[in-house]
């Protein structure tokens, strides 16, 4: 079929399904003319002259249908992941088409449906998905009033929208964008100058709408993947050892499939799961086999520090920066060195996916953050064709960043081809995920710092320690499967994610005014288990470490942290933020109450390209127990034009609570041969009890401004406000994470 036959075969369902658009192509038709984004290379830039990625997917109708009513039905590529992106896009689109919110309909990524808008992740969302959305409803509203002007023979900046789908003229008559849309082709190049809506004009963003996905959360409807019930499904369990590295030694064939309950058993290689009806039966008869003898199929888990298990790998060294200016020679030297370690994404649902193989069509039902890339998997995994294979992303209950939700998708996918006809459900249990989920890299810092006779910082030598943070599968040799199926998958090599973005270099190159910089990335591909993205990658040390070490500095300098900040910080809105914060907090008449009790304050901007971040907080140390209690967080952020102010307040607030909870809980224990952190008993996160009495956020007014991502700013300069705040309280540096009560009870014993 030619393109212009999909072109006409699409046109035609779309005017059955009164859906009133002249011309369109089908999204694999535009994948074709916008390069696709199928190779795993992400979506091409074809339109370098657009804004967001629009880049990538120039066609209005890509974004954006109108139909017969005047309601419009909005596509995005990027997944609601509990960040609220899928409100504030349906927010960026009514305001752009000037439209009711009860008018417009969001479609998040759907491989059939949406654009390839690559990975939800990087806090991306709305710089990349929600500008292009913008930009591609104020073409669409443009496109609507010229045509208006057409049939009502009038100029067309003499037109007014109103705000409900109608446009008015100067002598009174209104026209509908319904009567309008069977005669638009949306099927148009977007132009980069369609005029936006100001902000003083504005009915929808700048202000709070209730969130989309909260009321199935908080009424007991079908709010996650986990929720999913399709009519005649199959219950799935994969059989795997204990942890990462394992390998069980399962009883013959013959023996497994006689067991009560099983529907099939599913054997590719070193691969294996159980089918049944019933979701316990799937559940016990995983247990028996979970019980078989196991053997270790790796090498030996390192079982030394963070610092030991880095520094004896190779290391690639790469310059992140070599900025040198004439200075005095630094009168005062400080060094210091800091780590995280190993950290889970701690998923309050185990992963979980759904497949169909229904005739010749392979549906994946995946809360994967790269659902493009579950598709690529799959047909690499299964060899089949990929467009006989759809992936779409249905809410998963709790991860930011890669989890264990691309293996199961990719599981799921290969078990559901065994049973044709048969929806299959298959989720990890939680020793699963805890054993075989990537883990969010250990990492180690070195800083060390100069100051001159004036308390200017004259030197600044960084170097970091990590292996790689982005290992997300975009072939199957990515997900375990892959390398348990015969023949297997070559696992890829990982690689180091170039700056600005960064990875473990990430938030490396401080966004302060230092005149002297060598930051130096040792890049380390060798990985001792199993790593992946974690929320904000390594801005979390690396952010830790710069901000620990300006509260050092402030502490040998005599002068206050917050003017320490100021004094070397030329960019105004990063000043902004840090004043606002500060001026909420009451950081000027701050007084302790007492021993043990003190403040502590971060900064960050995200990327150095990303939102403005500042948080302060109070904290109190029990002697007895060494717990440390949060009494206030203050946070303020800049991330340009805000769409949904209590959004943004949302993730700064969540951002606040996971970075204490990493902080001052987290970390993986391993054995030789084994992952020994099974359970919440194990690997401790941070409870009810342990959030702040209090936190609030400012959100900066930017009107005008571009979006830029807000969701993972917080991470870095909580986790650092946090450790400068127990160094004010108890006069002891606390450089490695986590600050566990029995850490800080064993230090403070002698106060």
């Amino acid at each position: 079929m030619t393109v212009q036959q999909v072109a006409l075969s699409r046109r035609s369902f779309l005017a059955s399904a009164g859906i009133a658009v002249a011309f369109s192509l089908t999204r694999p038709a535009i994948a074709q003319l916008a390069g696709g984004g199928e190779g795993g290379a992400g979506p091409a830039v074809v339109a370098p002259e657009l804004l967001g990625s629009l880049k990538s997917w120039p066609f209005l109708d890509a974004w954006i249908q109108i139909d017969a009513t005047g309601h419009a039905t909005v596509f995005t590529g990027k997944a609601e992941l509990g960040q609220g992106i899928k409100t504030a896009l349906l927010q960026v689109a009514a305001e752009e088409l000037d439209l009711k919110p009860s008018q417009v309909t969001m479609v998040t990524v759907d491989t059939e449906r949406t654009p390839d808008e690559g990975l939800t992740a990087g806090s991306h969302s709305m710089q990349d998905s929600g500008t292009a959305v913008r930009n591609a409803a104020a073409n669409v509203r443009m496109l609507l009033v010229q045509n208006a002007a057409a049939k009502l023979s009038v100029p067309a900046d003499s037109l007014e929208t109103l705000g409900d789908g109608n446009i008015k003229s100067p002598d009174g008559r209104v026209i509908s964008y319904g009567e309008i849309a069977g005669t638009t082709s949306l099927h148009v190049k977007a132009v980069p100058n369609a005029p936006l809506r100001l902000t003083k004009d504005f009915r929808t963003m700048g202000v709070n709408l209730p969130r989309l996905d909260i009321p199935a959360k908080t009424t007991g409807g079908q709010a996650f993947i986990h929720d999913m019930r399709l009519p005649n499904m199959l219950h799935a369990r994969v059989i795997r050892g204990p942890s990462e590295g394992t390998r069980l030694k399962l009883p013959p064939r013959a023996e497994i499939e006689a067991m009560p309950g099983l529907v099939k058993f599913v054997e590719k290689g070193s691969f294996h799961a159980v089918l049944a009806e019933k979701e316990w039966d799937a559940i016990r008869l995983m247990r028996k086999l979970q019980a078989s003898p196991f053997e270790l199929a790796r090498s030996k888990f390192p079982t030394g520090t963070v610092q030991e298990t880095l520094k004896a790998l190779p290391a690639r060294d790469i310059v992140i920066l070599d900025v040198h200016k004439p200075t005095p020679d630094p009168v005062k030297i400080v060094s210091s060195k800091y780590s995280r370690p190993w950290i889970s994404h701690g998923s309050i649902g185990p992963s979980c996916a759904l497949a169909l193989l229904d005739g010749d069509l392979l549906t994946i039902w995946t809360h994967s953050q790269g659902t493009f890339d579950v598709r690529r998997v799959a047909a690499d995994l299964l060899s089949y064709p990929i467009e006989k294979i759809r992936a779409i992303h249905v809410e998963g209950s709790g991860c930011y960043g890669q989890n264990g939700a691309d293996d199961v998708a990719a599981e799921a996918a290969l078990i559901a081809m065994s049973v044709p006809g048969r929806p299959v459900r298959l989720q990890w249990m939680r020793e699963q995920e805890f054993g075989w989920e990537p883990l969010g890299p250990g990492m180690i810092t070195e800083v060390e710092a100069g100051l001159d006779n004036n308390n200017r910082i004259v030197s600044w030598k960084y170097e970091v320690w990590s292996n790689p943070h982005n290992n997300r599968p975009v072939n199957a040799g990515g997900v375990l499967v892959g390398s348990e199926v015969v023949p297997p998958f070559p696992v890829p090599e990982g690689k180091p994610i170039p700056m600005p973005e960064g990875d473990g270099s990430r938030n490396s190159n401080p966004l302060y005014d230092l005149p002297n910089m060598d930051v130096l990335y040792h890049f380390i591909k060798d990985m001792p288990i199993r790593v992946s993205a974690l929320r904000s990658l390594g801005a979390h040390l690396n952010v830790f470490s710069i901000e620990s070490m300006f509260d050092e500095l402030a502490h040998v300098a005599g002068v206050d942290p917050l003017d320490m900040r100021l004094n070397h910080m030329a960019d105004e809105r990063a000043r902004r933020v840090m004043l606002t914060a500060s001026k909420a907090f009451g950081w000027q008449g701050r007084r302790k109450q007492g021993p043990l009790h003190g403040f502590g304050m971060a900064f960050a901007r995200y990327k150095n390209i990303g939102a403005y971040c500042a948080v302060c907080l109070e904290v109190k140390v029990n002697q007895d127990t060494g717990r440390i209690s949060v009494l206030r967080a203050q946070a303020a952020v800049d991330c340009g034009e805000p769409v949904s102010p209590n959004g943004i307040q949302n993730q700064v607030e969540g951002a606040i609570i996971q970075s204490l909870s990493w902080c001052t809980r987290e970390a993986v224990q391993n054995t030789e041969t084994l992952r020994t952190s099974f359970d919440w008993s194990e690997y401790p996160i941070l409870r009810f009890l342990d959030i702040p009495e209090k936190v609030d956020v400012e959100v900066e007014q930017q009107p005008g401004q571009p979006f830029l991502g807000v969701a993972e700013c917080g991470q870095g300069p909580t986790s650092a406000a946090l450790a400068n705040a127990l160094a004010d309280a108890t006069g002891i540096r606390f450089r490695d994470m986590p600050m566990t009560p029995s850490k800080v009870r064993a230090a403070i014993v002698t106060l």
